[in-house]
């Protein structure tokens, strides 16, 4: 049997995710780390001495014109992520797009189009949906052991943002809102548990601080999602917190599914974690395969994008799920400045993204 040599991947961004991203695509028998480019001299000089047979680069369009590069991985600021996205579909690679997806809905179209003209995969960072703890709360509702999904909450309770590199995620003009942070993987994960549902249709939010912040970097922020068929999810975050403390509760026709998840950082490996469906006196605890987190998360996300890539398989999460999830943070950031409920329109039917041979 013939191996599949390894896919060489190029990596734009060299931050602290960024660092996270190129060990764990060094790690994986399955992908090659061919080129990382990275903005400042010190990020390329501990690139290089962390990937010494890597090649590394101060201009990102470098990765871009590589012929031998097959995916490429965008870990920059929010801001940049349009720019260059589009010029990775442009130069007729893969695209794995840390989330969001870009700052604004018709920029979202624009790389989605751009994917299904060129048929190649664009895949956004949403790995929670790989989590073994969050993903099979997914496949508990799928099997029915809760009926009907009805409604959802998920809440995180974490202590205050990074500034980040340059301090771009306090700076709004380059992070957006901080609503595209962690919210936005909430909103994800509400949308694909409520899938049976039929997609969203409004959006209230609220949000606030103790201090004088800006609107769009609140300390406080909740919102409710209405579905086509009535269901509804509950999205909540404080940043008033310690540690990292997620929760999901999935609420059925037959019963509730209630998942936990806390450590230091959401980036540790000493969490506690927990799942357990039911309903009345019956319990059921759900043992896990593999240990929840989000460096786990990351390196699986790696590989199902290697492998959708080599088995022309539809990816975990494409860029009509990435374009679902800034539109509702659009929308809570517009309810939260009106004060009112935001009526959503239905984006556009578009065709699954399915790679060419390569």
């Amino acid at each position: 049997m013939v191996q599949t040599p390894p896919l060489k991947i190029g990596l734009i961004g060299y931050g602290l995710f960024g660092q996270h991203y190129a060990r764990s695509i060094d790690a994986s028998s399955l992908t090659s780390l061919a080129a990382v480019a990275a903005q400042s001299a010190a990020s390329r000089d501990a690139a290089r001495r962390a990937h010494p047979d890597t090649d590394i680069y101060s201009d990102w369009r470098r990765i871009t014109e590589r012929e031998d590069i097959e995916l490429v991985a965008v870990v920059v600021p929010n801001h940049l992520h349009f720019e260059m996205g589009f010029a990775v579909l442009q130069a007729n690679k893969h695209l794995l797009m840390e989330k969001p997806l870009s700052l604004q809905v018709d920029q979202c179209d624009q790389l989605v189009a751009l994917a299904h003209a060129s048929q190649k995969i664009l895949a956004v960072g949403h790995e929670l949906r790989l989590s073994p703890l969050w993903g099979r709360v997914k496949a508990l509702i799928d099997a029915g052991e809760i009926g009907q999904p009805r409604h959802v909450l998920i809440e995180l309770a974490r202590f205050p943002y990074r500034p980040g590199s340059t301090g771009w995620r306090h700076d709004q003009q380059r992070v957006g809102n901080w609503i595209l942070e962690e919210p936005i993987h909430f909103f994800d994960l509400a949308r694909w548990y409520l899938s049976s549902a039929g997609e969203p249709v409004s959006v209230f939010a609220q949000a606030n601080s103790a201090g004088d912040a800006a609107l769009d970097m609140s300390d406080h922020f909740s919102a409710i999602v209405t579905f086509a068929d009535g269901s509804y999810a509950v999205v909540s975050q404080t940043l008033s917190s310690f540690g990292h403390h997620q929760s999901a509760k999935i609420s059925g026709s037959q019963g509730t599914i209630q998942a936990t998840w806390g450590a230091a950082d959401a980036r540790s490996d000493e969490s506690v974690y927990d799942l357990r469906y039911g309903l009345g006196n019956r319990i059921c605890e759900v043992p896990l395969t593999g240990h929840p987190g989000e460096l786990r998360e990351l390196a699986d996300e790696i590989e199902s994008v290697v492998h959708s890539i080599q088995n022309q398989t539809p990816v975990f999460c494409d860029g009509e799920d990435g374009r679902w999830s800034v539109r509702l943070c659009q929308a809570a950031r517009e309810s939260i400045a009106s004060g009112l409920p935001v009526h959503l329109q239905a984006l556009p039917d578009r065709e699954p993204v399915r790679p060419v041979s390569t």
